[in-house]
């Protein structure tokens, strides 16, 4: 015989018989269920006896209230309730608990939502809420009460929210308060709550690298106001909060003028030696290598308005002049004015706030010429001197006012000669050669000195590198790379020169390296996400991207960027053409949009 358990065991498949011969359909063999309706019908029936004080078990006083309750929802809701009704402490046997130091008000919200799973956060509420929240451990009370916080931020509340969160260890919230006041501080130091802050908070905020200023004058003018806010109090606090203020970055009319002429200053013999300092290194500029420290380094603020420039490089069997900018904030490639020439190998360097464009190759000669760009305008000159020697696979960048062009080829050899450009002469003058000849070389500036890294001596690419000091006039060899590249890019990321990509003997690159110029070492790093000869690298609100090339088989108008915390590149747009050999600037966001807009079907 079958189961008589089983639908269908002793008879038909489809029907069973019941009682006078009658069929039924067939019940199935399991329904499950889960309800949708129970736990909501469940918490308002147990808030409906909680209100009515039905097999309420506790009462909780709070300021002048008596909130009844029961003991085992607050227990399922709160970490807080839980230790306190289950553990041997006295309020575990006693059926009323005197509860101090939390807002009634915010007491009584909590309670409800551990009945209804309903609270409003509110501006009137939520100074009281987030504070009983945190005692109480209800995290997901704290999280909506930070969240909303971060939604009410702007220049006059984000000190008092900053130190809210700070009072309350909301880490996320502390965060995202900082970050908010270091990317808005030309309001923020207009506000009446940074001049109420407490000299500790001020230290702390005006010592950050990220701080947006136009200029450290800014940041000077704004520890004066605050000073002069309660003069008699703070007086006391100048040398230490002037310390934080980057002096040497100061122009040296705002530092005699102004700061070195303000009588608070010259009264103060910690503040005088201040004022000395940046006189030096502005006065000194072939001592300025040995003399770098946390006054003299650049702010570097993650949101500051800087944009990328793409110039040129070789594309679909040619050079090209085409330019393009990329506004890492909306994420968008824009072409702007072409250059006047096609050029491939091109050098590219910002200076004084204007783009320029050294060398390179059109397609059929080498190039001597250079090209300027004004972003507020949208146009190129050609107004700039020629260098010496034509060059293309040139290294280019800025030191100490000058501009360097270093190595690359003139169509008959590789060439080793260095020199640079005087922008008030507009002219050229040469400096001492490397040691090596180099084309396709990366250059970079660290610490007072022009870095030549990596390239091809016109025979097979190489790892070593070479250090020019400007003072001595002097090429001296560093440690070279693990890896020979040549094309390769290169940028100064986080006091550490970064190599990415190139060629070696045999293949495109993905691999990279940084170094580090306190321990004179190379260490490598997690390669790109595509192999990337001629890449162009640079930093962009504080973020490493590299920009196109060539992977062995195309020519990319991929980019990607370097994500430091999870040390890992990742792919984030493309620019309109693909571009090997192109050179790459950042530079300030321009105040207008003048750009020449270009076809969709006209890109390549």
């Amino acid at each position: 015989m079958g189961d008589p358990l089983l639908p269908g065991a002793n008879g038909g498949a489809g029907a069973t018989a019941g009682a006078g011969g009658v069929d039924r359909p067939q019940s199935p063999a399991r329904m499950a269920h889960t309800s949708d309706k129970h736990p909501k019908v469940t918490l308002s029936e147990l808030n409906m006896l909680r209100r009515h004080r039905e097999l309420c078990d506790v009462v909780l006083n709070v300021g002048g209230r008596k909130i009844f309750a029961h003991r085992v929802i607050l227990s399922a809701c709160s970490p807080y309730f839980r230790a306190m009704f289950t553990g041997e402490l006295e309020e575990s046997r006693q059926t009323e608990v005197t509860i101090r130091d939390i807002d009634e008000n915010a007491m009584e919200l909590l309670i409800d939502f551990c009945y209804t799973a309903h609270i409003v956060v509110e501006e009137s509420n939520v100074q009281t809420l987030l504070p009983a929240a945190c005692l109480l451990q209800l995290v997901e009370i704290q999280d909506i009460c930070c969240e909303f916080l971060k939604r009410q931020l702007d220049p006059t509340n984000c000190l008092g929210i900053r130190a809210f969160a700070d009072t309350h260890s909301c880490r996320e919230l502390l965060r995202i308060a900082d970050k908010f006041t270091q990317h808005n501080f030309q309001e923020v130091m207009e506000s009446e709550e940074f001049l109420l802050l407490p000299v500790g908070q001020l230290v702390d905020i005006i010592c950050s690298d990220e701080l947006n200023v136009r200029s450290e004058e800014q940041v000077f003018n704004a520890v004066m106001s605050w000073l002069k806010y309660n003069i008699a109090d703070r007086r006391q606090h100048l040398a230490q909060v002037l310390q934080h203020v980057r002096l040497p970055l100061l122009s040296p009319k705002f530092l005699v003028g102004t700061v070195g002429s303000d009588l608070l200053v010259r009264s103060d013999e910690a503040c005088r030696d201040l004022v000395d300092e940046a006189k030096n290194y502005l006065l000194l500029p072939q001592e300025r290598p040995l003399m770098q420290g946390p006054r003299t380094r650049p702010r570097k603020p993650t949101r500051r308005g800087e944009v990328l420039f793409a110039v040129g490089g070789w594309c679909s069997g040619d050079a090209i002049a085409s330019v393009e900018r990329f506004d890492p904030q909306t994420n968008d490639w824009k072409m702007v004015a072409p250059m006047s020439k096609r050029r491939c190998g091109v050098g590219v360097a910002v200076l004084n706030d204007l783009l320029y464009a050294v060398g390179g190759h059109d397609g059929q000669s080498y190039l001597n010429s250079i090209e300027r760009y004004d972003p507020q305008t949208n146009q190129w000159s050609c107004d700039v001197a020629p260098t010496t020697s034509c060059r293309t696979s040139v290294g280019v960048a800025v030191l100490d006012g000058f501009l360097y062009a270093v190595g690359g080829q003139d169509g008959v050899q590789c060439l080793n000669h260095v020199e640079r450009y005087d922008p008030k002469e507009n002219k050229w003058s040469k400096v001492a050669p490397m040691t090596t000849r180099r084309l396709g070389v990366a250059v970079a500036v660290l610490g007072g000195y022009l870095y030549a890294i990596g390239g091809s001596d016109g025979q097979c690419p190489l790892n070593t590198v070479e250090r020019y000091d400007p003072r001595q006039n002097k090429w001296v060899a560093v440690s070279p790379m693990s890896t020979r590249r040549k094309h390769l890019g290169c940028a100064v990321f986080n006091n550490y020169i970064y190599a990415v990509g190139g060629r070696d003997d045999c293949m495109e690159l993905s691999s990279a390296e940084r170094y580090n110029p306190h321990t004179n070492t190379w260490s490598p790093i997690v390669a790109m996400t595509s192999r990337r000869s001629g890449v162009g690298l640079a930093v962009v609100n504080g973020q490493l991207y590299a920009v196109g090339g060539f992977d062995g088989s195309a020519y990319l108008k991929t980019i990607e960027v370097y994500d430091t915390e999870t040390n890992q590149w990742r792919l984030c747009g493309c620019m309109n053409y693909r571009r090997l050999g192109g050179g790459v600037g950042v530079m300030r966001a321009p105040q207008t949009e003048n750009y020449m807009w270009i076809r969709k079907d006209s890109v390549v």
